[in-house]
C-alpha cells in the first residue's frame, strides 16, 4: 500500500503562517500521500491552497453529535462542508487533557465514518504503562474500545503514539515500534479479517528526518503521524522522501 505522511499541527500558527506552510506542500511527495491537519480556525484557508492538489486536508477532532447545543465544539458534517477528508481523533492530548475515553473516541470515530471523513484513530501507552510491561495490553484495549464496526471497510487508519514520545525528541527502539505494529495487525485481522491488513498503520512520536527512513522501513509501518517536523515544509517533506522507493 502507498504509505501516508500526515502533519498534525496541533495548535500552532497564525492564518498568514497555515497558508504559507500549506504552499510548501503543494506539490505533494513522491513517494507518500501526504494529509496536513490545521488547527479548526485555519482548516479552510488552508484547503483553498491545496484544493485540486495531491495532498489532502484533515481536522484534529471532532464532536460525536451531528449538531446541537455543544459550545466550542465542531461536527464531522461540519468538517466535511469546509473541504476535510480526514479527522485525527484519540490524541493523547485529547485522551489526557479532555479526558477522553475509548467510549468517546468510539462515537468520535462513528460520526466521522457518518460523515465521509476517514478517522485516523491513535493509540498509545504512558512511560509507566510500558515500564509496566503493560503497553501491548494497553494498546489492544483502545483498539477494541475506540474502533466502531465499518471502520476498516472505510478505510480508517491507525496511529501509534507511545505518549511519552511525543514531542520529547525520545522514540522507542525500532523493535518495540514493530511489535506494538505487528499486535495492533493482529489485532485488527482478528476482529475485521484478511481485509485488515490493507488498514494503514502509522508510527507517531517525535518522528524527524533522521529516523524516518528506519521507522519506514519496520513491518506494518505504512506511514508516520508527525507533530513539530510537520510544521516546517522542508523537514516534512524530508520524513516523507524517506519511504522506501
Amino acid at each position: 500500500m502507498r504509505p501516508l505522511v500526515a502533519g498534525n499541527w496541533k495548535m500552532h500558527g497564525t492564518l498568514r503562517e497555515a497558508q504559507a506552510l500549506a504552499e510548501g506542500l503543494r506539490g505533494g511527495a513522491e513517494r507518500a500521500d501526504l494529509l496536513v491537519c490545521p488547527p479548526f480556525v485555519h482548516l479552510q484557508a488552508v484547503e483553498a491552497v491545496l484544493r485540486g492538489g495531491p495532498v489532502a486536508v484533515g481536522a484534529q477532532d471532532c464532536h460525536a453529535k451531528a449538531k446541537g447545543a455543544h459550545t466550542g465544539d465542531v461536527s464531522a458534517d461540519m468538517l466535511r462542508d469546509v473541504g476535510a477528508t480526514h479527522v485525527i481523533l484519540g490524541h493523547s492530548e485529547r485522551r489526557a487533557d479532555h479526558g477522553e475515553t475509548d467510549a468517546v473516541v468510539h462515537a468520535k470515530a462513528g460520526a466521522a465514518l457518518a460523515a465521509g471523513l476517514t478517522p485516523v484513530i491513535c493509540v498509545g501507552e504512558t512511560e509507566a504503562q510500558r515500564l509496566a510491561g503493560e503497553a501491548e495490553s494497553v494498546v489492544t484495549e483502545q483498539l477494541a474500545g475506540s474502533i466502531p464496526d465499518g471502520f476498516v471497510a472505510a478505510g480508517g487508519i491507525v496511529a501509534y503514539e507511545p505518549v511519552w514520545a511525543i514531542g520529547t525528541g525520545r522514540t522507542p527502539t525500532e523493535a518495540e515500534v514493530a511489535a506494538i505494529h505487528a499486535t495492533m495487525r493482529k489485532a485488527l485481522v482478528g476482529r475485521f479479517g484478511e481485509a485488515a491488513k490493507a488498514t494503514r498503520l502509522l508510527y507517531g512520536g517525535s518522528v524527524k528526518p533522521s529516523n524516518a527512513a528506519g521507522l519506514f522501513a519496520l513491518p506494518d509501518v505504512d506511514g508516520a503521524l508527525v507533530g513539530g517536523a510537520s510544521l516546517v515544509a522542508a523537514d516534512f517533506l524530508a520524513i516523507a522522501a524517506a519511504v522506501p522507493a
